[in-house]
């Protein structure tokens, strides 16, 4: 994204699971966790995405989700975004109507595609005794697959009862079919 307000913070979640259906791929998984510290070293508070949540769902708007953080490239819908006491849970569907989701979700039911990263603005920050950036506030823009997660400690699993050679067969089919 173009905007130098806008922050990525590729931060996996744990574990992103995905089950296949007529509906797409179904994902979730932990988009951020709280007080654990990044690859950049900084740390989100619990509680730094709850106006942005309430925000978001008082305009009736959706936090987007992006493949590799690029706005062109939307692949799917947040079903359902929430704070819990470990961080940002995320819910979703990669759309089949979608190229470039199908090949997501090729890449994620292979396991070669195992994180999530935040796009957001910070809106509050402060130090810790470390010096560590807590993020306290955040205006929360879009989650995206990513293939490097910022928190390396957040690898990404899958849900055992998906399909992957039914998402493999399924993407296949569209490729054969020049779609």
């Amino acid at each position: 994204m173009d905007d130098p307000g806008l922050e990525l913070k590729y931060a996996g979640g744990l574990p992103l699971q995905a089950e296949t259906g007529a509906e797409g791929c179904v994902i979730e998984g932990y988009a951020s966790l709280f007080g654990v510290a990044d690859q950049g070293g900084d740390m989100i508070a619990a509680g730094a995405y709850a106006g942005s949540l309430a925000r978001i769902a008082a305009r009736g708007d959706r936090v987007r989700m992006l493949w590799q953080h690029d706005p062109a490239h939307p692949i799917g819908v947040w079903e359902e975004i929430r704070e819990d006491s470990r961080g940002l849970w995320v819910r979703g569907r990669l759309l089949p109507e979608v190229a470039r989701a199908r090949e997501a979700a090729a890449l994620v039911a292979a396991g070669a595609i195992d994180g999530l990263s935040i796009g957001y603005r910070t809106l509050r920050a402060e130090r810790d005794g470390q010096g560590r950036r807590v993020l306290t506030e955040v205006d929360l823009w879009e989650v995206s697959l990513v293939t490097f997660p910022m928190l390396r400690e957040a690898k990404l699993g899958q849900k055992s009862r998906a399909d992957p050679a039914g998402v493999l067969r399924a993407a296949a089919e569209v490729l054969r079919a020049g779609r």
